[in-house]
């Protein structure tokens, strides 16, 4: 078996996990969940859920990876080998979302180079659906590849499996140092581009003005909780991952708050970017702000290209730089993600890494291509916002019910952590996870539940819902029970008692 690898530097892990943690999300759903829930007032929940749920369950998973020294599966394994299937299940998960979340980064990379000379035109609506996508009318039809989105498909994944084969310090870490800077400069160009539009007054007041009378509805604390696990990669094995690889000595917590506060200022920037923005589309249709926001790839890919067209100068600059945000973040969130399963398949199947990235890497890639045909936008919402809402949510609440009350392990992690850390945590931390956490996650539950017993995603065929939506998510957890149940090779160390070495 193969050394495990490290990452060489503190700095490169935090830029890794970070890198994790800022994705697709952080710019274009942070901002419109914020002013749908109360605007600035939405800071308050946010801030409260970052520190009651988010930074707990960042301390724990670095905890469990750097303690049991292993994929997510084997360090399951190791902590009790009961608890194996969810480190399956979680990789899983992650495989599901690289499959979809490729495609999104390829259609940035196409809008990267639609933006010399705004190709898009003045109806982006029409150019996004109808050119690029060749969108079928009917829901659930598949139809035929769209080369215009396979070709750039196949481009990120290459950058994505190369960068994995030169495995953590000389690929991850490396092209996370690179990426991340580089895209928070970009992304600061395009913000102080947008604060000196006309109308990004506006646009900030409508993003930061407080609606006290949001705080006292449950749902904004939803939306907070929601906003915070989606956002920081925690759920799904990336961070018990990447912990693996630190160097013994690490301070794990100080390393989760970094994290955590990092991936939080970004969200920010990013609402400050996008609202100055949209205040100025506004300002220009003459027309209130609500009328102008939208989030996910409705804002990405038509309300931005729009406002790019009226853009007073350099309207291709800001297009490509926009773009390479997108791509940039989205690369590094994809990297993590496929990191999981490779990690899991070398382990677990006693391979080399170059086996296990080519193993996985070209198995989702052929996947993904279900989501480069003419039905793929269809396939892409359902599979997404079911694998999230029913895989992630339950994933998570699984591993903080089991990790709190099921194998009472809080205190040993806990101990651990505490060890080697400079900040050390007490018994706020045990009752975030033992307590507000499982709520707030079960109620999450039963209202996705609730909701989606009332009426269909987005009105979508049941059909759809059926086999594209709900039984992707049930093969993600019956295949990790299965994968669970085959034996480790003999020549991985499976001690639960201590920490590896």
């Amino acid at each position: 078996m193969e050394k495990r690898q490290q990452f060489s530097s503190r700095y490169g892990f935090i830029m890794a996990a970070v890198g994790s943690a800022v994705g697709l999300g952080n710019i274009w759903r942070f901002p419109a969940v914020a002013y749908e829930n109360g605007g600035g007032a939405f800071f308050l929940p946010y801030l409260f859920a970052l520190l009651t749920a988010g930074i707990p369950i960042l301390i724990m998973e670095f905890t469990i990876g750097h303690k049991y020294r292993g994929s997510a599966p084997l360090s399951f394994f190791r902590f009790n080998k009961k608890a194996e299937w969810l480190g399956w299940w979680q990789v899983l998960i992650s495989f599901v979302i690289c499959t979809y979340y490729a495609v999104i980064i390829a259609w940035a990379v196409k809008y990267a180079i639609f933006s010399v000379g705004t190709q898009w035109g003045t109806d982006p609506n029409k150019f996004l659906f109808g050119k690029v996508l060749k969108l079928s009318a009917k829901p659930g039809e598949i139809g035929g590849l769209v080369p215009g989105v396979v070709i750039p498909l196949l481009f990120v994944w290459t950058v994505a499996l190369f960068v994995l084969y030169r495995g953590v310090s000389k690929g991850i870490e490396k092209l996370n140092k690179i990426f991340i800077p580089t895209l928070v400069i970009m992304f600061m160009i395009i913000v102080v581009r947008a604060l000196t539009l006309d109308g990004a007054v506006e646009g900030l007041n409508a993003f930061f003005k407080p609606n006290w009378d949001m705080i006292l509805n449950g749902k904004v604390w939803i939306a907070a909780y929601g906003q915070i696990f989606f956002s920081l990669s925690i759920g799904f094995a990336i961070m018990i991952t990447y912990s693996s690889y630190l160097p013994k000595k690490s301070d794990i917590n100080n390393n989760a708050f970094i994290t955590a506060f990092a991936n939080s200022g970004f969200e920010l920037l990013a609402g400050i970017g996008v609202f100055a923005a949209l205040g100025f589309m506004a300002k220009q249709q003459g027309v209130p702000i609500d009328e102008v926001v939208s989030s996910g790839i409705g804002l990405a890919f038509v309300v931005f290209p729009s406002i790019i067209n009226e853009f007073p100068g350099l309207n291709g600059l800001f297009g490509i730089l926009f773009f390479l945000s997108l791509v940039f973040a989205g690369m590094t969130s994809l990297i993590s993600i496929v990191e999981t399963f490779v990690a899991g398949v070398q382990e677990k199947f006693h391979v080399s890494r170059t086996k296990a990235v080519l193993m996985g890497g070209l198995t989702a890639t052929v996947i993904s291509l279900l989501f480069a045909t003419n039905g793929g936008l269809y396939f892409l919402d359902v599979v997404d916002y079911f694998i999230n809402n029913f895989g992630v949510v339950t994933a998570g609440l699984a591993e903080v019910v089991l990790m709190a009350w099921v194998f009472k392990g809080l205190g040993g992690l806990q101990s651990h952590a505490n060890a080697i850390s400079d900040l050390r945590t007490g018994a706020w931390w045990k009752v975030c996870l033992g307590v507000i956490t499982p709520l707030v996650l079960g109620f999450m539950m039963f209202d996705n539940i609730r909701q989606n017993l009332q009426k269909n995603y987005e009105g979508y065929p049941t059909s759809l819902i059926m086999w594209a939506g709900l039984l992707v998510v049930a093969v993600t957890l019956v295949a990790g029970i299965l994968l669970s149940r085959k034996k480790w090779k003999a020549n991985v160390s499976l001690d639960t008692e201590k920490e590896v070495a």
